[in-house]
């Protein structure tokens, strides 16, 4: 299946296999050209690049996953969305289609993911542009080390209780869930809001819409890799790598909190009038630095 976008060809839609779930991504096309990977950040999807890949598609073969639970991917029947789980989804793209070493620009979440992957498989990744996406910044993951497991786990375990329970918010119209999305993102415009709307729902039997992830990512498991792991996987980066931050993002930035240390070749760049979606925010001059990176 084909859409588009301004008048231009969109991506073909495809599917494959991992962990027995049937996950969805789009192919921009030129097979020839290098891939390059755009992976999207929590609670969005695949189509949230599209204007990133439009305008890198004549020199890249371009491929944007939707995580598991998100976009049209299958969800986990468990609720259960551990990071090791998504690293192995995009492992298994990367080998499914014999893309390593591969180009990764990556978001948030999707960021984390592929930062801690180019730490696994170094010889995988020729070059990684990551947004926002080293996680929690060092102050609260201090406070975070004061709580014991069992408080943790008492804490998930509620969370989850309280997810199973509630139902995807379902909006009269697209135009109550596209408001929704102008409130969640200021600096995007009606055109870009409207877009990641109409790609990021689907409409109920009742004829009303709700988001297409699933609840359950909302939930950040109650165990993960020791922080101290984490910082050992972005030392073993051995491909260059660009971390991207907005200066009005909540996001804390590595080369003023001292996470930069952990990585033998990384550069930040930090944009103004941008929020933590840099790539929409400022699209154009994010275009040009990551074009220039990654070339």
């Amino acid at each position: 299946m084909t859409s588009s976008l301004n008048g231009m060809p969109g991506p073909t839609s495809r599917h494959y296999f991992s962990q027995r779930l049937r996950l969805h991504y789009v192919d921009w096309g030129n097979p020839e050209a290098p891939p390059l990977l755009l992976v999207h950040g929590g609670r969005d999807h695949c189509r949230n690049w599209d204007w990133v890949a439009q305008a890198l598609r004549d020199d890249w073969h371009i491929i944007c996953p939707d995580l598991r639970g998100h976009g049209d991917s299958q969800w986990s029947p468990d609720g259960n969305y551990a990071m090791s789980s998504y690293i192995y989804d995009l492992d298994q793209l990367i080998h499914q289609q014999g893309l390593a070493p591969v180009t990764i620009v990556a978001h948030s979440l999707g960021g984390n993911i592929c930062l801690r992957y180019s730490g696994i498989f170094p010889d995988k990744v020729r070059k990684l542009v990551a947004i926002e996406g080293l996680g929690p910044s060092p102050k609260v993951i201090a406070e975070r080390r004061e709580t014991t497991m069992a408080e943790r786990m008492r804490e998930w375990v509620g969370e989850q209780r309280k997810l199973s329970g509630r139902l995807p918010r379902r909006y009269p119209s697209i135009e109550d869930a596209f408001k929704r999305m102008q409130d969640e993102n200021a600096h995007l415009s009606a055109e870009q809001a409207r877009h990641l709307t109409e790609q990021g729902v689907n409409q109920n039997e009742d004829g009303t819409y709700s988001w297409k992830f699933d609840n359950y990512v909302r939930a950040w498991p109650p165990y993960d890799m020791s922080y101290r792991a984490i910082e050992e996987l972005w030392s073993e980066i051995t491909c260059p790598t660009l971390l991207v931050y907005g200066k009005e993002s909540w996001a804390s930035n590595p080369e003023k909190d001292g996470r930069i240390k952990h990585f033998k070749n990384a550069e930040v760049v930090e944009f103004d009038q941008a929020g933590h979606w840099v790539h929409h925010d400022r699209l154009r001059d994010f275009l040009a630095t990551t074009t220039e990176f990654i070339k």
